[in-house]
């Protein structure tokens, strides 16, 4: 196995493990990967934080593992698998986040790193093109313009650089992704799920906009929604279970 996954207190550790490899993915590892995300659903986790073994997150993809139409396939799937998710996502990266690194980094929907991390997507490199979702992706998350210079320049990026854009949200290591993970299980699992569709759809056809609303409505209807209102007069912290 090349893909760890450990659930504690309502938080899902998911760490790649292929540090002979600076944790590059191969095809094989990205099955894993997916079926990871689905066993998450299925547990009892709030939260998911995304790592990878010392000392690199994830350092692109394994080029000798790779065949185009089944990898590409899949780097998608798992891609999407992370906003998919209802659950909020945190990509704890130290050190590089490279290529496949980087689209697993702006795929999460928050983002905490070391100072030594970097990141970058070199397909021009190695005569690679991405896909569109990661393009749009990349320049929503990063901006349009480290996003133009990332994939035409083939330029990196340090953590400090990004944090002054907003592209990482928080400069720290994973411990203090794993508390900050701790604070987000704590909060209402309905808002959070409802927030992630409607930022995840945003601008996308009218049926998404309608399942968003659907959500919403449920959101305020909800015994959370009762419980947050009760705790605010109560004056004490309120016990969300997601219903």
């Amino acid at each position: 196995m090349t893909v760890h996954l450990e659930v504690s207190d309502h938080v899902a550790l998911v760490t790649i493990d292929r540090v002979d490899r600076r944790n590059a993915v191969d095809h094989a590892t990205l099955l894993e990967l997916r079926q990871t995300q689905l066993d998450v659903v299925d547990s009892s986790a709030r939260c998911l934080v995304l790592t990878g073994a010392p000392p690199a997150f994830c350092a692109g993809a394994d080029l000798t593992g790779v065949e185009s139409g089944e990898f590409v396939d899949a780097l998608v799937a798992t891609l999407r698998g992370f906003t998919q998710l209802a659950i909020p996502t945190i990509a704890a990266i130290d050190g590089p986040a490279l290529g496949a690194g980087t689209q697993f980094v702006v795929a999460c929907d928050l983002r905490i790193a070391t100072e030594r991390s970097v990141f970058g997507v070199p397909a021009a490199k190695l005569g690679l093109v991405v896909d569109h979702w990661t393009v749009d992706r990349l320049a929503r998350e990063f901006g349009w313009s480290t996003a133009r210079a990332m994939l035409i320049g083939a330029e990196t990026y340090r953590t400090a650089q990004l944090v002054a854009s907003g592209g990482i949200h928080r400069v720290g290591t994973l411990d203090d992704a794993l508390a900050w993970a701790a604070d987000l299980a704590t909060l209402a699992p309905l808002t959070m799920a409802t927030h992630k569709l409607a930022l995840e759809t945003s601008g996308a056809a009218p049926a998404a906009n309608l399942a968003v609303e659907v959500a919403r409505a449920a959101a305020w209807a909800s015994a959370d929604a009762e419980e947050g209102r009760q705790a605010f007069l109560d004056k004490r912290p309120p016990t969300f279970d997601g219903r």
